[in-house]
């Protein structure tokens, strides 16, 4: 019925990256957010792996996308543990006044 080839896949990777891009440098204050982008953009570094992975017919890139989100898991659970650590001590979890973590 539909034909998805290698191009709508790029397609939609490049869309998903390029959100999570616009996400990290439009929103500057809050941290969580921010995880969230950088979540966004690693989806669409796996997606282009296991698009290319597929048409290559090579399980290389779906080994590299497992790892990726080993990765991408172990990145969320300690940042969140960061954030929620740092929220008890503070009171506040904006950006701008994580630099008084400093000394």
């Amino acid at each position: 019925m539909f034909d998805v080839e290698l191009g709508h896949y790029l397609t939609l990777g490049a869309i998903i990256f390029t959100i999570g891009v616009v996400g990290v440098f439009l929103n500057r204050k809050n941290i969580i957010v921010i995880l969230m982008s950088i979540e966004l953009i690693l989806l669409a570094v796996n997606i282009n792996l296991v698009s290319f992975s597929i048409y290559t017919e090579n399980l290389i890139g779906q080994i590299f996308t497992m790892f990726i989100l080993t990765v991408a898991a172990a990145e969320a659970a300690i940042g969140l543990a960061i954030i929620v650590v740092y929220y008890r001590n503070s009171g506040t979890i904006r950006v701008e006044e994580i630099d008084k973590l400093k000394g």
